[in-house]
């Protein structure tokens, strides 16, 4: 395979993009759980219908604007407008507080309920504006800019920054006491802003990739173009990696919104995140480095290790309670997690039509948000349903996640081997 002839504008784009963008997603997948949890008492159930329905709007949102940026012939527009609009919808969140619920709602019997369906609604309007940048815009444009060869390697660079962004995101959190409202105040104006900004300085940085002259299709066909039976026989392929991408990332989404909450409620690990900074790093620099290894190797060979990794971190973290024990279960899992995807990530890129990238990142995201969000977090509530319960302060109650959920992924995950050997079996 080629290696990508792009300077050092784009591997500058590529990681100020990926990475605000990430910031801003761990902030919704990993915090806004925490927010609903700590301030208004949320259930397992409620946070599995926020994640729900986020997946939801983030895939209708990348199906629409997707198709329409393919047939613009513009990415950048989308991006930039995108991210500013994001910043500033990311700092709305700032507002949803009991104080300001109670003077809009006066009649409301409960303001947590109502804070919950808040959250729950604006996290959809949210999601529009980053799936429309990011999702949609940012992963065709980097699709657009690597067509000529590397993508493993420029992939393993964006498939490290969900972890990279957990650890400015867990940094960044050190400072506050997430019991407090005003600290969610803060944290929601300082990301809301530095997204803004980012898309801001997008208008100088990004660079408009050469899409070439394209057929105008028809907007409403290009939408469901990725769901045509015509398109499933010419790319066999990429709709198989699409079905590992999906069994991947149920898996991933069976603990992931309860993580934070299994750390702090359940192992009691207030200095969380001085254990997970270690993991987390070296996760980042693995998965860099593990790149590369699709463009030598390929596919085939260079995906078993991730995916073994991932489910030897999962019975490391469901058998283990000790700090050092769960450190190397969580660097296992993030490991897996992250060099798991960057390979995934890598193969569908390439069997991604170029001249249609725009069109099949809806389906892309189906395949890893829309059925994993609505699958996996469901399947943590159920088997959170009977978990031990802790008395807060205003006589409610909150579930205490358990160890269960990493079972549970484990299982998920069986699934993901059986979706890769068909995969595993072609040749190259």
């Amino acid at each position: 395979m080629k290696k990508t002839g792009k300077g050092s504008r784009f591997w500058l784009a590529l990681t100020i993009f990926s990475l605000t963008g990430q910031v801003a997603w761990v902030v919704e997948n990993m915090y806004f759980n925490v927010f609903v949890y700590r301030m208004f008492h949320a259930s397992a159930g409620a946070i599995s219908l926020m994640v729900g329905a986020s997946a939801a709007a983030a895939t209708v949102t990348t199906l629409l604007i997707g198709a329409l940026s393919d047939r613009i012939g513009k990415r950048k527009l989308f991006i930039c407008g995108g991210y500013i609009l994001w910043g500033v919808t990311i700092w709305s969140f700032s507002l949803i507080r009991t104080d300001v619920i109670g003077k809009l709602f006066p009649a409301a019997v409960s303001a947590a309920s109502v804070g919950v369906s808040l959250v729950i609604i604006m996290d959809c309007v949210m999601t529009f504006f980053g799936s429309s940048a990011n999702d949609a815009c940012f992963n065709a444009w980097l699709t657009d800019m690597t067509a000529d060869g590397g993508r493993g390697a420029a992939e393993g660079v964006n498939s490290m920054m969900p972890l990279l962004a957990v650890l400015v995101v867990f940094g960044g959190f050190m400072g506050f006491d997430l019991n407090k409202s005003e600290s969610w105040n803060s944290i929601f104006t300082i990301i809301g802003v530095v997204v803004t900004l980012i898309g801001i300085a997008g208008l100088f940085l990004l660079e408009e990739p050469d899409l070439g002259q394209r057929e105008q299709r028809n907007y409403f066909a290009n939408i469901l173009y990725g769901f045509r039976p015509k398109a499933v026989r010419e790319n066999p392929v990429l709709y198989r990696t699409l079905l590992a991408v999906a069994a991947f990332n149920i898996s991933i989404q069976v603990f992931m919104p309860y993580l934070i909450l299994y750390y702090t409620v359940s192992l009691q690990m207030d200095n969380y995140v001085l254990i997970m900074a270690p993991a987390i790093v070296l996760a980042a620099v693995f998965t860099a480095f593990y790149g590369r290894v699709y463009d030598r190797v390929g596919f085939r060979r260079a995906v078993i290790a991730p995916m073994a990794l991932l489910m030897a971190g999962y019975l490391v973290l469901y058998f283990c309670r000790g700090t050092l024990l769960v450190f190397i279960g969580s660097l296992l899992m993030m490991c897996g997690n992250l060099g798991g995807g960057a390979m995934l990530g890598a193969m569908v890129r390439d069997r991604t039509p170029q001249d249609r990238t725009g069109m099949f990142q809806g389906l892309r995201i189906c395949a890893q948000v829309l059925i994993p969000g609505i699958i996996g977090p469901a399947i943590g509530a159920w088997v959170l349903r009977n978990a031990a319960t802790i008395l807060n302060d205003d006589g409610t109650s909150s579930f205490i996640p358990n160890a269960n959920i990493f079972l549970a992924a484990f299982g998920a995950a069986i699934f993901l081997w059986l979706a890769l050997i068909p995969l595993l079996r072609r040749k190259e």
